[in-house]
């Protein structure tokens, strides 16, 4: 029988999100319900098995790691692609990697979400309520009429500037190969780099990571915010100056910022991020919806009985 691994199921919803029936009789499963502390811990956890199925990028899988796990034979990312997997060294080793589908765009809920808690400050003043805290102590912001800023304007760049005119603000966006016609046609003005984020009431970053787009906010950009303005991160952190992004919180530089996303997560109990009160964080929750999940993990099921009958389905690389 396979040696199966589910890896960071932080809810433990994985065995009841899909029927796990079809592999059964096939495969020998075992659930990690919390993050490995490192890349040593997770290729001692990790010896025997033949099938891992991660979950996006909290376990990354670089080459070191792939090579340290010979009974390795079948590695599965939930979502179409992982940039945390090394498919060239899996390809090398005669592992076969697959994805999976996903549902919506959950992330475009997150977005507004921190959106709205830095203005509004829903979160707070209902944390004053239940502690029976007197009653209001903030003056909010409405978004009608702020601008909004997107970077990069694809598929859920596109999906944050509807909602962004839904809730009657001004849309600008920009990216490296954005053209007027293709800015229009999601809601948008195309504007140059610098012009966004110097008239921006909010950056909202909606880029993939990759070469181009490590250390594509720069301390430079930063810099030239509205002391009146947030950034919101739901993509990934290293497309931002970590260091820059800090300073300028910690310097009320800029009003605040609305971050799904970190360099190190799960996020050190002693970052600074923590400790700041113009900062709203969230647990990378941008791709977890219960939809997300109800289609991550059939997909994993089907990945598994496919690969074990000799007709892998969805495989990457």
């Amino acid at each position: 029988m396979l040696k199966a691994a589910i890896l960071d199921d932080y809810q433990n919803v994985a065995m009841k999100f899909a029927d796990w029936s079809p592999i059964a009789k096939d495969v020998e499963i075992k659930v990690f319900d919390k993050p490995f502390a490192n890349e040593a811990e997770a290729i001692k956890a990790l010896q025997g098995f033949a099938i891992v199925a991660g979950m996006r990028e909290r376990t990354p899988f670089p080459r070191k790691v792939i090579e340290a796990l010979p009974d390795l034979k079948l590695l599965i990312t939930t979502g179409a692609k992982n940039n945390s997997f090394d498919i060239k060294a899996a390809a090398e080793r005669g592992v076969t990697v697959c994805g999976t589908g996903s549902v919506g765009n959950p992330t475009t809920g997150i977005v507004f979400g921190l959106m709205l808690e830095l203005t509004r400050k829903i979160g707070f003043e209902n944390a004053r309520m239940k502690a029976g805290e007197p009653w209001q102590v903030t003056i909010g912001q409405d978004l009608e009429g702020l601008t909004l800023g997107i970077v990069g304007l694809g598929k859920l760049g596109a999906r944050v500037a509807a909602v962004g005119k839904a809730f009657g603000m001004k849309v600008i966006a920009w990216s490296q190969n954005l053209t007027p016609e293709k800015a229009k046609e999601a809601g948008a003005d195309a504007v140059s780099k610098e012009d966004l984020f110097r008239s921006a009431d909010f950056v909202t970053i909606h880029y993939q990571l990759g070469e181009r787009s490590r250390g594509l906010i720069t301390a430079e950009d930063i810099g030239r915010m509205k002391n009146s303005a947030y950034l919101i991160n739901t993509a990934r952190a290293p497309i931002v100056d970590q260091a820059a992004l800090l300073k300028a919180l910690q310097e009320k530089k800029i009003a605040g910022a609305g971050l799904d996303v970190f360099e190190v997560e799960p996020l050190p109990a002693d970052h600074p991020y923590r400790k700041l009160d113009n900062v709203v964080l969230t647990p990378h929750l941008g791709y977890v919806s219960e939809q997300n999940y109800r289609k991550y993990f059939p997909d994993i099921v089907e990945d598994i009985r496919a690969f074990i009958d000799g007709k892998p389905v969805r495989v990457i690389g």
